[in-house]
């Protein structure tokens, strides 16, 4: 590439890189590790990273993905919307190797990388989890001399995985390592970067950490002309026992005589899925319960513009961009108190708030929200106004851009 003809503006190497003609270099080459990526087949996984990246290429940066996985998961291939590098690397089984499989990542990126690098300056690596892709940028930061920063995404900061044991005190400490060698460590709220701090100083380690919000896009995520004729509850999560999908249920079954024309739309797959199915026919809701499965972006977008509420009560959440999507959408979304998302929802304002399974308050909630079509648009109304204000993914883009820029000096 001759400096000043070209810009290297998209995703991977070998096809899947596009070059516009510019006239200049972009100042900012960022090169994103994600094991969270749209593919083939699954544009909704891994979006939040995707639908990011292209709002930090539409500000002036060039944008690089190598998205990963295990040798034990099935080859994923790069989708046409959201392109990238999918390769695979070695890992010991299980939880077990997750703590060394940063380092197998880092090996197998490496002649990678340096290509790329070579071909096009490498700024800053963006990595997605300290686990493996933050150990592995770690590696190649050491090894060619490039900044990196890393997202916590979630509650489990140091990828305990709800265990205990040598093999948990291995992914901690290889999770600290990550932390402290980062030039930034992005939290998506403050409840994950208290949690990082805490844990931090009790190994006696220092950390740069910042609160960068998820953003969503309005334009997509936006309020409908109109609703459909019955009401309806929408669920959108992986179907897992603490997105809180049994609360929801039981509250539905408290619900279905006072409210017979009520409707649940679930979106979403997951392990417990048939534990669930059969927990609505014991509860004889199942003829007003439909589980969707998988849906396009697309598709979660009109299901949220078209519910009467959104219910997603989980009890483990950073934060939860399918909250900040039915806010966009101007729709009252029921969370939890002690998640990442009560530092955006304010309870009877913007969105509901419950306690953790907490089902008489969700039953409650639910009363009032489905018989006050006007409550219903004036917490929509603030919603998205909330989302407007401060959580678009340009804001959020844009916070990223900064900081990239101070890891480039």
């Amino acid at each position: 590439m001759r400096a000043g003809n070209f810009r290297h503006c998209a995703s991977g190497l070998g096809g899947a890189a596009k070059i516009v003609d510019t006239g200049t270099l972009p100042k900012l080459h960022v090169l994103t590790l994600t094991p969270f990526y749209p593919s083939d087949g699954d544009e909704a996984s891994g979006c939040f990273v995707a639908e990011t990246l292209r709002q930090i290429e539409a500000q002036g940066a060039a944008s690089s993905v190598m998205a990963v996985d295990s040798i034990y998961h099935a080859s994923r291939r790069s989708s046409q919307q959201s392109p990238a590098d999918w390769m695979r690397y070695p890992q010991l089984p299980g939880n077990f190797g997750l703590s060394t499989a940063g380092q197998f990542l880092g090996t197998v990126l490496l002649s990678r990388v340096q290509q790329l690098h070579r071909h096009s300056p490498v700024t800053v690596i963006h990595a997605h989890a300290a686990l493996p892709c933050g150990h592995a940028a770690a590696f190649l930061s050491r090894r060619i001399g490039i900044p990196f920063v890393v997202t916590v995404h979630g509650l489990d900061v140091f990828n305990r995985c709800f265990q205990n044991g040598i093999a948990a005190r291995w992914r901690r400490k290889s999770s600290l390592r990550v932390y402290a060698g980062a030039h930034k460590v992005i939290c998506i709220s403050e409840k994950v970067r208290q949690l990082l701090t805490d844990g931090m100083a009790e190994a006696g380690e220092i950390v740069n950490a910042e609160v960068v919000y998820n953003g969503t896009d309005p334009s997509v995520f936006a309020p409908g002309s109109s609703q459909d004729e019955l009401p309806t509850i929408l669920i959108v999560g992986n179907l897992l026992t603490g997105k809180g999908h049994e609360l929801v249920l039981r509250a539905f079954a408290r619900l279905k005589d006072s409210h017979p024309a009520l409707q649940c739309q679930i979106i979403g797959e997951g392990a417990d899925r048939d534990r669930f199915a059969a927990m609505a026919r014991d509860l004889g809701i199942s003829g007003r319960v439909h589980f969707l499965g998988r849906r396009s972006r697309s598709e979660v977008a009109e299901a949220m513009r078209n519910c009467t509420v959104f219910v997603l009560p989980s009890r483990y959440e950073g934060l939860g961009c399918v909250y900040l999507e039915a806010m966009a959408c101007g729709k009252p979304a029921i969370a939890c108190h002690g998640q990442g998302i009560d530092e955006i929802i304010h309870h009877g304002k913007n969105g509901w708030l419950i306690p953790i399974d907490g089902l008489e308050e969700l039953v409650q909630g639910l009363q009032v929200l489905l018989g006050n079509a006007e409550l219903r648009a004036q917490i929509g109304k603030a919603a998205r106004q909330t989302i407007l204000d401060n959580l678009t993914l340009s804001h959020q883009a844009g916070k990223l851009m900064r900081i990239y820029e101070d890891a480039a000096r």
